[in-house]
Order: structure tokens, then sequence, then C-alpha cells
């Protein structure tokens, strides 16, 4: 099994590609060993290396959130070991009473700019973060301001403050003429 590995604009961060699927619907954030042992045989896995500290599963690939001060070339060979073990182990990615997010298009139920603004998101926005091992999730929208949950690669990530103003910011307000302003929440 060969696993490619990718920086992200996050330098806490690496993208893991196993070159298969992942997750074949939703996504799964994990943010501590607790939380993966009790969800996903492959975050429990990877939490196992010694300064490991968040796991995002995407569609297709795995970001790894080390912790301050740790050093890649140190914990990559672990990282790929762990995730390696995984895939040749045959255990599921989840546990199956693990519940996934899912995150689909607006509803009907939603007035016009939220539905407008889910669309652009869900179109425009998550695909392009996920190719940095990231994801944003829209979390309200509330007198002109939108606002967004920033996970994996992209949560911490220094530049993230300039792709949520310069890019999203912008992108919204461009389709949407009622947003003034986007807002990360943690």
């Amino acid at each position: 099994m060969f696993i490619q590995t990718e920086q992200t604009p996050n330098p806490a961060t690496l993208k893991f590609l196993p070159g298969r699927e992942v997750m074949a619907e939703g996504v799964a954030e994990f943010r501590d060993a607790d939380e993966a042992g009790q969800a996903s045989p492959l975050a429990e896995r990877i939490f196992a290396v010694d300064g490991v500290a968040g796991v995002y599963l995407g569609a297709d690939f795995i970001s790894v959130t080390k912790a301050e001060g740790l050093d890649w070339y140190v914990m990559k060979p672990a990282v790929l070991g762990a995730v390696m073990e995984h895939f040749m182990s045959g255990d599921p990615v989840l546990h199956p009473t693990a519940t996934i997010e899912q995150h689909g298009a607006a509803s009907d139920d939603d007035d016009p700019a939220v539905r407008q603004i889910k669309e652009l998101i869900e179109t425009r926005v998550r695909p392009a973060v996920a190719r940095d091992g990231g994801d944003i999730v829209f979390q309200g929208y509330e007198r002109g301001v939108v606002y967004l949950h920033m996970r994996g690669a992209c949560a911490g990530c220094p530049s993230s403050v300039i792709t949520l103003k310069n890019g999203i910011e912008n992108l919204l307000k461009y389709y949407v003429p009622e947003v003034v302003e986007v807002r990360s929440i943690s």
C-alpha cells in the first residue's frame, strides 16, 4: 500500500492520501483519543502516535494535526504506519454505531439568502478547502453575518483568516448582496 502525503497551508497539519476511499459519505473530526476511541478504529490508531492533536476524516484523505513543538519528520513515519496498519487490518473506518456529520444542500425551509449561501459553500468553498485537507461548515446567518466553522487543516491555520475574509467573504458578498461579513466560530 502506498500512502501519499501533502503539506497543507497549516504547518501543524499534514494530509495523508491512502489512495482509497476513507469516508463513503459525510466527514468525521476527532479532537482527542477518547472521542476517537468511541467512534473510529482508524482515528484511534492515529491518536496512539505520540503528539497527535487532531484527526479529520474526509472522502479520500486523512488530515492529522500535531501538537505544538513537535516535528513532522519524527511523527510522519509513525502516522503512515498507523494508517497502513488500519487499512491492512480490514477494520472499519468508523464503528457501526458511530454517527457521521452530513452537510447537505439547503432546505426549502431556508430563506433565499441562506439557501444561496449554503449552495455556494457546498459547491465552491468546501471542495476547494478539502484540497488543502480542511473543511468549512455553515453554522448560521444573522443580520448579514455568515457564521462558519473551520475544521481539519483549516482549524488553527495561520492563513485561515485570509481565506475567510479575502476568499469566502468576497465570494459570498458578490453572489449574495445581503452578506456584509463572514465570521469563524469554534
